[in-house]
């Protein structure tokens, strides 16, 4: 089931689901909210997006923090699921390289594989930055372009762009620093390569070298502008896990990471009760699991560091358990962080804000709704979703086919599904949900509230009429009105409208089974 309303407004991926829950597209998004609500306007598509737009049952996403993290994790995701919808998606083109070359006199390319012989930095995500960065390395360090070295000068050396190692213009040593300077930008590390270039352009210009000088700083100029835009990933070669929790009203709600070779693979998300040193039995039961990266990044110390030994155990090798305060690694825990924000509070804040609306006692965690569907009286069914944190539990979704009401009684099917639901849940002593929800106005309300008297259950009910989306309770003579900004009112109108879709679904089922019979 598609809730437009939860998705954030964040940059990242998102995967869409058929009704198998089998991944069918992948992409990415500035925006995840108004890129995945575009599919679902109606407005001019193409036949393969008609096409896809009617399998998409459930949408999935990762919050990364710029649209270029999400260009990563698209193509890794894509080539590890393959998805249908993706299948004219080769190996992307805007996901490459820059070599510098095995060479006497290096130069700077871009790669595609990794066939040719020399130092590889990257994966670089856009192709346009990736050639910026050539370009500015090129003339900043005046690296040469040809592919074999010339008997003379080319035009590059004649207007500065190259230092023209083919005339021995420049030292074998000299174009060596140059391309190692060069390779520290690539590397990532730019702050000693700064300061050291500003060390030398400072004494050239006190000795008068001041040609000299002026060539260090336009290589300083150069560095300092790529460093703020630079947008690619530098290759590890080891996988981590980052994990990071947020811990709200004694409840856990927590969020793995997994990356691997530096590049975000999959996320597993996890909510169970709070209770004193939960997280190092979260780790001892996730890790008996799950395979043991050599890096786990974790938010804070461990209580009992003995787990330390045991992950190494369980891995066959060392373990490096890293707790960040600033840098990159303190960035992915805090992107952590955002992803559980997003996927789990956002959704207690409707649980929370209907709550408030309702005025009961108990958080309505697990929400079941009822719906009856027919067409003019034949066919009558009954359907029932089940809501666990405000997400669908579709294991838990029921259809009914009415037994006891003859005709169009929409009162008496509601009394007999309801019935027939926590009759069977209290004799196999199974837990009640914390709220009722029935679809209709206040006499369905009290054909439910009767089923509930017989069975002699006391649980939270109303019902949500659909012309002016008036929510029925027990106790209230007059409807309560929420406004149709309300978290609360839109968490009910999505079950409600949820229960409606499913039993529509099992009405068509079975008249096109009785339309095969005849």
């Amino acid at each position: 089931m598609i809730n437009l309303n939860s998705l954030p407004e964040d940059p990242g991926c998102y995967l869409f689901k058929n009704k198998n829950n089998d991944i069918i597209y992948i992409g990415k998004a500035k925006s995840l909210k108004k890129r995945v609500s575009s599919y679902f306007r109606e407005t001019n598509k193409d036949e393969k997006t008609k096409s896809l737009v009617k399998e998409i049952s459930y949408v999935e996403f990762f919050a990364t923090t710029n649209e270029v993290e999400a260009l990563v994790l698209e193509n890794n995701l894509i080539q590890k699921h393959k998805p249908f919808y993706n299948i004219d998606l080769k190996d992307s083109r805007r996901y490459a390289y820059i070599i510098m070359t095995d060479e006497d006199y290096p130069r700077l390319l871009v790669a595609r594989d990794k066939s040719l012989k020399g130092r590889y930095y990257g994966p670089f995500v856009s192709a346009k930055y990736r050639h910026h960065v050539i370009k500015v390395l090129l003339q900043a360090f005046s690296i040469r372009t040809c592919s074999k070295l010339p008997k003379k000068a080319c035009l590059r050396f004649h207007i500065g762009l190259c230092s023209a190692p083919c005339i021995n213009n420049i030292s074998k040593e000299d174009y060596a620093l140059s391309i190692k300077n060069a390779e520290k930008f690539l590397k990532g590390d730019t702050k000693e390569l700064i300061n050291r270039l500003t060390t030398e352009m400072e004494l050239n210009s006190k000795k008068l070298f001041y040609e000299k000088a002026k060539t260090l700083r336009d290589q300083l100029n150069a560095i300092n502008f790529l460093s703020e835009k630079q947008k690619f990933e530098v290759e590890k070669r080891y996988d981590e896990d980052i994990i990071n929790y947020v811990v709200e009203k004694e409840k856990v709600y927590l969020i793995v990471f997994n990356i691997s070779r530096g590049i975000l693979a999959t996320k597993s998300e996890f909510s169970f009760d709070y209770k004193e040193d939960f997280f190092e039995e979260f780790l001892i039961q996730y890790y008996y699991k799950n395979s043991v990266p050599k890096e786990v990044i974790l938010p804070h110390k461990l209580n009992d560091e003995s787990i330390i030994p045991y992950l190494e155990k369980m891995r066959g090798a060392k373990v490096d358990i890293v707790i960040p305060k600033i840098g990159d690694k303190f960035s992915l825990l805090n992107l952590v962080k955002r992803n559980i924000e997003i996927s789990f509070l956002s959704e207690n804040k409707k649980i929370n804000a209907l709550k408030d609306a309702l005025n009961i006692n108990s958080t309505p965690r697990v929400i079941e709704c009822f719906d009856i569907s027919h067409i003019s009286g034949t066919n009558v069914i009954g359907s029932m979703v089940r809501f666990d944190n405000a997400h669908p539990d579709k294991s838990n979704y029921r259809r009914f086919k009415i037994k006891t009401v003859v005709g169009s009684d929409d009162f008496a099917s509601i009394n007999e599904i309801v019935m027939r639901r926590y009759k069977r849940l209290k004799n196999e002593q199974k837990d009640m949900p914390d709220l009722i929800v029935i679809d209709g106005g206040k006499g369905q309300l009290s054909a439910a509230i009767d089923a509930l008297k017989t069975l002699e259950l006391k649980i939270p009910i109303i019902s949500l009429a659909k012309k002016f989306e008036e929510i029925y309770t027990p106790y209230r003579d007059v409807p309560i009105r929420l406004l149709k900004t309300s978290e609360g009112l839109k968490l009910l109108m999505q079950i409600r409208d949820e229960a409606h879709r499913f039993g529509i679904k099992y009405h068509r089922l079975l008249r096109s089974k009785e339309m095969i019979k005849e």
